[in-house]
């Protein structure tokens, strides 16, 4: 399926050591919390997922592979899962003694839910002072909203992020990938890595309350503060930035080329090769907040012309004159192109499924190629060991 490309240099693995020896307890689901989780693995700790007989519910999410839900298996490799009844008290108990040992604790249930269990901050600071206890939810845990529920599209449409993403007079259109998901779960890791250095200083715990909602709110930083110097709301431009004109896709005779040519050397570099030079002189575009407020008249302008070429004509004349500019590239693309080497890919042995393809981390120092992942665990795949490991690490500690 993909082209082999010469990787890069190997030196030794930075990053993918420096959590090394630390334990964490993952009570996560679906994919804000797994990938907060998944990150730490990739920075080498030790993950242990605590499941439910039932599971978590993205291994009910399709596609499958062998029975197997890709997106479980892409946010959950390299951990091992312990599966637990938490209602259960001698079943929890063992958690507790899991918890007790452990350096972090990343749980996605809704803010209450782990305290009715008897494993919320308090309990479990009690055993493990230390404990670095951290809870994604939608909305946070001292929320007017904490009761709600939430997921990554209900989250980009109540934030406003959907009410940007789109069309003018389109039906709503969130961003197709659970960017928030995404988003909250690198900020959860964030905050878990400055609490470590936090308690490295000073030897304390810390509970963290990472909301799916702030994450939301934290991508649209620019925007917001816009909104509050002029009090204007903002509405979808399709690809076109609000600040900035043309930044914006433009049609091709084969496709869409975005093009970044708002600086003015590049805007007069840009009318010179369409060989337009008279957009130059135009008062609806003679300068950048002109072409702002007539930018519809400004991309009709630019794409009578654009039309007569192919995205890739244009790019190589357009890159030439250090025009910033990009083909909008389907998946396929991407992955064919120059910048998308092996060292972007993950080749796991999936028990049960074979050979599958992910994106590696993206956490690497220069040159470094993170090491390859093992495959996610089955329900329960390690309660075994773990308990065994438990039983005989509460017995050292105790002599």
């Amino acid at each position: 399926m993909f082209e082999k490309r010469a990787p890069l240099a190997r030196s030794r693995d930075v990053l993918s050591n420096s959590l090394s020896g630390l334990r964490v307890l993952d009570f996560t689901q679906v994919a804000a919390g797994p990938l907060c989780t998944q990150t730490l693995v990739d920075l080498g700790a030790q993950v242990t997922k605590v499941e439910q007989p039932d599971g978590d519910l993205a291994r009910q999410f399709s596609p499958y592979v062998e029975g197997q839900s890709v997106t479980f298996l892409a946010l959950n490799s390299g951990k091992l899962s312990i599966s637990r009844n938490l209602k259960d008290k001698e079943q929890r108990d063992t958690i507790l003694e899991l918890a007790a040992q452990a350096d972090i604790l990343v749980e996605s249930f809704r803010p209450g839910v782990m305290e009715r269990l008897g494993l919320g901050y308090d309990d479990i600071r009690k055993l493990n002072p230390g404990i670095i206890y951290c809870s994604v939810s939608a909305y946070g845990q001292l929320s007017p909203w904490r009761d709600k529920p939430g997921v990554d599209g209900v989250l980009q449409a109540v934030t406003g992020l959907m009410s940007v993403t789109g069309l003018p007079d389109a039906p709503p259109c969130k961003v197709q990938v659970p960017i928030v998901d995404v988003m909250t779960g690198y900020i959860a890791t964030t905050a878990v890595l400055a609490a470590l250095v936090k308690r490295d200083k000073d030897g304390t715990g810390e509970w963290l309350d990472i909301s799916m909602f702030s994450s939301a709110m934290a991508m649209q930083q620019m925007a917001f503060a816009t909104y509050f110097a002029d009090g204007e709301v903002p509405q979808r431009l399709g690809s076109a930035a609000p600040y900035a004109a043309p930044n914006e896709a433009l049609r091709c005779s084969d496709g869409w080329l975005m093009v970044a040519a708002y600086h003015p050397a590049r805007w007069t570099a840009l009318c010179q090769i369409i060989q337009r030079p008279e957009l130059l002189q135009d008062e609806r575009f003679y300068d950048p907040l002109q072409r702002i407020a007539n930018r519809s008249e400004l991309v009709g302008s630019l794409e009578e012309t654009m039309v007569l070429r192919t995205r890739a004509e244009w790019q190589k004349l357009f890159e030439q004159a250090d025009i910033i500019c990009a083909p909008i590239a389907d998946y396929a693309e991407v992955v064919a192109s120059p910048a998308f080497t092996d060292n972007f890919l993950d080749v796991v042995e999936q028990p049960d499924a074979g050979a599958l393809t992910f994106l590696r981390s993206p956490l690497k120092s220069v040159g470094e190629v993170p090491p390859d992942r093992t495959g996610a665990p089955r329900i329960g795949q390690h309660t075994d060991l773990i308990l065994q490991g438990a039983n005989a690490a509460a017995g050292t500690s105790s002599r």
